[in-house]
């Protein structure tokens, strides 16, 4: 199989990993630099929740790819 045949696995994993680290470094290093453009902090929700999901696929990503 092209890409071999665990490709969904792994950009599952990465997508996951990549959502999850990309939020929680947005919620606890806001940026030093503040203009009228962009918000002053990211929203707290909408960062946990997208924390959370992207723990999930992550983690059943992991899963899928050791089991």
């Amino acid at each position: 199989m092209f890409l071999g045949e665990d490709l969904l696995e792994w950009l599952l994993l990465a997508f996951g990993g990549a959502m999850f680290i990309g939020n929680l470094t947005a919620l606890l290093n806001p940026p030093k630099k503040q203009d009228d453009k962009h918000l002053r902090k990211a929203p707290f929700w909408r960062s946990f929740v997208y924390i959370i999901v992207g723990l999930v696929v992550a983690v059943w990503s992991f899963a899928g790819l050791i089991g």
